[in-house]
């Protein structure tokens, strides 16, 4: 079972003050007439209805929208309503791995003895979530977390899809390529060169072709073609790194365009970390030109408990010697790793 709380930022706002229930939510930073730095850490449905999305800058999303409310991101509110959502689906399930602050995996496979049982316990859940916190789930249950996430994906909000294991080809066969996990807008557009646009037709597809073309990485994308996924629920994860990356719709040189992306993904990516219990040292930007020529320059700070100032100041001096070249920019990606435990800290500390 994938459970992912709809809009949850914009959500939680929404509860906290009905005054702006049915207009548009933008969470993420104040866009100061058109002027402001950042990027739209998430936004309701109203708002999506006017082409903001999460990841775009907080400048565009005011443009496609001026009287929409755009709201800061309070850490301390979400941090707290995620964890009470989260000890609600522990308590259903078997394993339990929460993979962000709004999505969870749960393995009910021991207590269920069949789909029709497992819906049932997603409405109870569904229900609870609703009647204690005041927000909506969409959730996906599958016979596996690959299917299970795609399902949860598909009748957003409030959504609940069943895909038992005799229909999951039938289910993936019409969908799209790019909703399966790794196939991002890039990697669809050369699949579909090749004739591949749906599942169905990738599953079917020449396995030596597609490993010519993507790799090792072919071989797993025809693998979850058929809907294959091995992978077991980990109700203890650490993770190795966080990321945030944005593709510009037109390629770019400009300068300040640049650094607020780098700005806005620093946020998003500094506090994911911190949400999930971390400090990071090493800082990486990755830039792609609009060649699909990357690079990556990291730098290891001797501190982990680094401010955003800081970690701001290391960013732009890591970005600043792609300026120089005359390519234009494509994507900007940041990433934090060589992780410490914020408890572990504190425990060294004292």
């Amino acid at each position: 079972m994938h459970v992912d709380l709809d809009a949850f930022y914009a959500a939680v706002e929404e509860r906290e003050h009905p005054e702006y229930k049915g207009k548009p939510i933008v969470v993420g930073a104040d866009p100061k007439q058109g002027q402001g730095r950042g990027v739209v850490s998430t936004c309701n449905y109203e708002a999506r209805r006017f082409g903001i999305r999460s990841g775009m800058p907080i400048s565009k999303a005011w443009r496609l929208n001026k009287t929409a409310i755009f709201l800061p991101v309070n850490h301390e509110l979400y941090g707290e309503v995620s964890s009470r959502v989260m000890q609600i689906l522990r308590n259903h399930a078997d394993k339990f791995e929460q993979v962000s602050i709004d999505e969870a995996f749960l393995d009910v496979s021991g207590k269920m003895k069949c789909f029709e049982e497992a819906r049932k316990l997603a409405e109870s859940i569904k229900d609870e979530i609703l009647d204690k916190e005041k927000l909506t789930c969409s959730v996906g249950i599958g016979p596996n977390k690959l299917v299970a996430k795609i399902a949860s994906d598909l009748q957003k909000p409030d959504g609940l899809t069943v895909v038992e294991e005799n229909h999951v080809k039938d289910f993936l066969a019409p969908l799209p390529v790019d909703r399966l996990p790794g196939i991002g807008r890039k990697t669809a557009q050369r699949m579909n060169m090749l004739g591949v646009r749906t599942i169905g037709e990738l599953a079917s597809s020449n396995v030596p072709t597609l490993r010519e073309e993507f790799g090792v990485s072919g071989i797993a994308f025809h693998q979850m073609a058929q809907g294959i996924d091995r992978s077991d629920v980990i109700e203890e994860y650490a993770p190795r790194s966080f990321s945030r990356e944005h593709t510009f719709e037109e390629d770019t040189s400009d300068e300040r365009t640049v650094f607020q992306t780098v700005d806005g993904l620093l946020e998003e990516v500094t506090r994911e970390t911190k949400e999930n219990g971390f400090n990071f040292k090493t800082l990486t930007i990755k830039i792609r030109y609009h060649d699909f020529e990357t690079h990556t320059h990291s730098r290891t700070m001797s501190l982990s408990s680094v401010s955003l100032d800081s970690s701001r100041q290391t960013a732009h001096e890591l970005v600043n010697p792609f300026l120089s070249s005359k390519k234009k920019i494509r994507l900007i990606g940041i990433r934090t790793s060589n992780l410490v435990s914020q408890r572990r800290q504190e425990t060294l500390v004292k």
